[in-house]
C-alpha cells in the first residue's frame, strides 16, 4: 500500500536513516509482549494500559516508558536504580527474541542495493550499546555508517548525526513507523517516508507497508539508471 508520491527528487538524496524495530526487523510485538510482561505484577488493567501506550508511542524509549507507567498508571515514583534494572530485565527479555526477528519484507534487499550508494544510519528507541549488539549479531555492522540509540530522543540523535557526519538536512531520507520518527524528521527538516506504520500520520506522508512495496514503486532509490 502505497498513499501518496514522494514530493522531492530522489536524485538529491545522498544518506538513509532508519529506524530499527518494525521498518527493518519485524520485532515490535517482541517490545509489546515485553512491557505485558514486565507489568504483569500489576495486573491486567494496568498490562492493558501499557500496551496501549506503548502501541501509540512507537520510538519513544523504554526508560521514558517505564517511568511515565510507574508514575501515570501505579501512582508513584521510580528511582533511578529501579528504572535500571526494570530496563535490564526488558532487554533480558527481548534480546534473543529479536535476535531471531524476521525481516520486514523487502528490508534485507533493500540494505543490499542501497548501501553503496548511499551513508545508512541506524536511528532506534533501543538503548545505543544494545543496539550496537544487535546489528553486529545479525551481521549487519558492513551496511551502516553509524548506530544512534536511546537515551538520547529521536530528535536528538537525528540532529547529532547530522551534525557528525556533515549532513544536509535535505539531503537525508527517514525511514520511520512511528509518529516521534515523522516528528524527528519534520523538526530536523529531512525527507521522511512511512514503512509499516499503524499509527495516524498525515495524509502527506509517503506510507509503504514494507520496503519491497517501496522498491516497485520507487525503482530508482535502487537502480540508478531506472526512469
Amino acid at each position: 500500500m502505497s498513499r501518496r508520491a514522494v514530493s522531492f527528487p530522489v536524485s538529491t538524496i545522498r544518506a538513509l536513516f532508519f529506524d530499527f524495530d518494525g521498518v527493518i526487523l519485524d520485532s515490535v510485538e517482541i517490545k509489546t509482549w515485553a512491557f505485558e510482561k514486565l507489568f504483569e505484577p500489576y495486573g491486567k488493567e494496568v498490562q492493558r494500559k501499557v500496551v496501549r501506550h506503548h502501541r501509540a508511542n512507537g520510538g519513544v524509549s523504554r526508560f521514558e516508558k517505564i517511568r511515565h507507567y510507574y508514575q501515570t498508571f501505579l501512582h508513584k515514583q521510580i528511582s533511578r536504580q529501579e528504572l535500571e534494572t526494570q530496563c535490564d530485565t526488558f532487554s533480558n527479555l527481548v534480546f534473543d527474541e529479536v535476535l531471531a526477528a524476521e525481516w520486514i519484507p523487502g528490508a534485507k534487499e533493500f540494505l543490499e542495493r542501497t548501501c553503496k550508494r548511499f551513508k545508512l544510519f541506524v536511528v532506534s528507541g533501543t538503548p545505543e550499546d544494545e543496539m550496537k549488539i544487535i546489528i553486529k549479531r545479525r551481521g549487519l555492522e558492513g551496511y551502516f555508517a553509524d548506530v544512534a540509540g536511546s537515551p538520547r530522543t529521536k530528535g536528538q540523535l537525528v540532529q547529532d548525526l547530522l551534525r557528525r557526519h556533515s549532513l544536509e538536512p535535505r539531503a537525508v531520507l527517514y525511514f520511520g513507523d512511528a509518529v516521534t520518527d515523522y516528528d524527528a524528521a519534520v523538526q530536523s527538516g529531512v525527507h521522511f517516508i512511512s514503512i509499516n506504520c499503524k499509527s495516524p500520520l498525515p495524509s502527506e506522508v509517503p506510507q509503504f507497508d514494507n520496503f519491497a512495496a517501496l522498491m516497485k514503486k520507487l525503482p530508482q532509490l535502487v537502480e540508478p539508471t531506472a526512469s
